[in-house]
């Protein structure tokens, strides 16, 4: 008996045309045409609340501004000292604590759990709660100081131990971000490596800086470029910590920005600094994806 053959409609390449076209048409509402508004605005002098005003051509003008603008600037180099100071010690933290989970002990799973858990709070939800631990009267940190004799400090009405609040409170949120990306490099590395540096009598340090980090460096870097553009777009967790206080003293180019565009609705200007802010981490990111390119290709050779 002969088969009869079932008429197909579509061919494959139809049907998957037809489920990503949707996709493509929100990537384009979400992305393209925000991008696209975010140049276009940056060259013109233009607030969202006066749309019935036509908006007025400047060229260059919004981002001369803010290059030329010493607050601006003043902005820029807290970011930057924020940047700096948070992922270093975010960076050394993980990789230390991550080389010593590699050593089995009792109640392990359980820990590294706990450890994990601030990286899945909201991050105005750890500014509020790193807000009332610093609380100069009944903060939980100064009572903590003063069990070991120190006086209260102050941590969100001075302009120095404002930045280290910020600091510590990021530090435990992401701390665990750097620990999960780099027991993820360590466990890909072959067992047999340590075996054979064993037999040879090498010590703890020795496997460490000339295994573990060698061969881990490719997954540490990005970890590493991915906490540094975090860092540098924070926002959400000084606008609950610090409010971008006292007075200006921990306001980052983002938060500038969200005053600029949500609080002045000078949505020209904001457009321009948040176009420079895109510039600076898409510099940063080819930096560091050029190295870890040169990388793999030391490790290929």
């Amino acid at each position: 008996m002969q088969e009869r053959k079932i008429p197909r409609m579509f061919s494959d390449r139809a049907v998957c045309y037809f489920f990503l076209f949707p996709t493509l048409v929100l990537l384009l509402f979400l992305l393209v045409y925000p991008f696209l508004s975010l140049i276009y605005n940056s060259f013109f002098r233009y607030s969202v609340l006066r749309a019935a005003v036509p908006a007025k051509f400047i060229g260059f003008n919004n981002y001369l501004f803010f290059l030329t603008d010493d607050y601006t600037w003043r902005r820029f180099v807290f970011t930057g000292k924020f940047v700096l100071l948070a992922v270093s010690i975010q960076f050394f933290l993980g990789v230390g604590i991550a080389y010593l989970f590699q050593t089995k002990f009792k109640g392990r799973d359980v820990i590294f759990t706990m450890i994990l858990m601030p990286m899945m709070l909201s991050p105005i939800v750890v500014g509020l709660f790193w807000k009332y631990m610093f609380n100069t009267e009944w903060g939980l940190v100064n009572y903590l100081l003063s069990l070991v004799g120190l006086p209260a400090v102050d941590w969100l009405g001075n302009p120095t131990y404002s930045l280290w609040a910020t600091i510590i409170a990021d530090t435990w949120m992401w701390t665990p971000f750097t620990i999960l990306l780099a027991m993820a490099a360590f466990s890909g590395i072959p067992k047999s490596l340590y075996e054979a540096a064993d037999v040879d009598g090498a010590s703890g340090a020795f496997k460490f800086f000339n295994v573990t980090l060698p061969l881990s460096a490719p997954v540490l870097i990005i970890a590493l470029l991915l906490r540094l553009i975090d860092s540098f777009k924070q926002f959400d967790l000084f606008y609950a910590l610090t409010g971008g206080g006292p007075g200006d003293a921990t306001q980052t180019v983002s938060f500038q920005l969200y005053k600029t565009a949500f609080q002045y609705f000078y949505t020209g200007e904001a457009s321009a600094l948040g176009m420079i802010l895109l510039i600076i981490i898409i510099g940063l990111s080819s930096i560091f994806i050029r190295y870890l390119t040169s990388l793999g290709e030391k490790q290929s050779a």
